[in-house]
């Protein structure tokens, strides 16, 4: 499987829709649906990790994609980051970006693809004048929170993220520069 250093990281085109909507709904699967009933998390995975959704996310000039494969051109990982602030309430710069999704297949998390991507973010934020970054992590997920606390993230608020018709308690991260 890959390490870091065999990664092949580049921005993501349409042509990557697909791919991005089948790992991130197989990733969100593979960490949360044991927290919903099928009708919650179905709504969500239609309404979040579908091909059309992907594709006007990459139309959008506000948004950068950018993603890993592995050596055979297997999708392994993306992030996606949003030039503006999702949380202006929390803001405590006067750029902001929002961390909008980093996500790992499940079978390779914890080999460095995580890291590259977030390197990458951290790069475009200050690359694009931001003096904050913010992104939500469910409250219950340790293991992502621990991530960013490497990453120099740390929590500014409670917030909530909606899957279906459930709340979910979330923290809103945020790293300044």
């Amino acid at each position: 499987m890959a390490r870091a250093c065999d990664l092949i990281l580049r921005d993501a085109a349409p042509d990557d829709a697909a791919a991005i909507a089948g790992l991130g709904a197989r990733a969100f699967c593979a960490a949360f649906a044991h927290l919903y009933v099928p009708e919650d998390l179905a709504a969500f995975l239609a309404a979040s990790h579908v091909p059309a959704k992907v594709l006007a996310e990459l139309a959008d000039p506000r948004m950068r994609t950018h993603l890993a494969f592995d050596g055979e051109g297997r999708l392994l990982g993306f992030c996606k980051l949003v030039l503006g602030c999702a949380w202006p309430e929390y803001a405590r710069a006067p750029s902001v970006i929002e961390l909008k999704q980093l996500y790992t297949d499940p079978d390779v998390t914890g080999r460095g693809i995580g890291a590259a991507l977030m390197d990458w973010a951290l790069a475009q934020a200050a690359s694009h004048g931001a003096g904050e970054v913010q992104l939500s992590v469910w409250s219950g997920n340790d293991g992502a929170q621990r991530f960013y606390g490497r990453y120099g993230f740390g929590k500014v608020a409670d917030i909530h993220f909606m899957v279906g018709n459930q709340r979910d308690e979330e923290f809103l991260f945020a790293k300044v520069f």
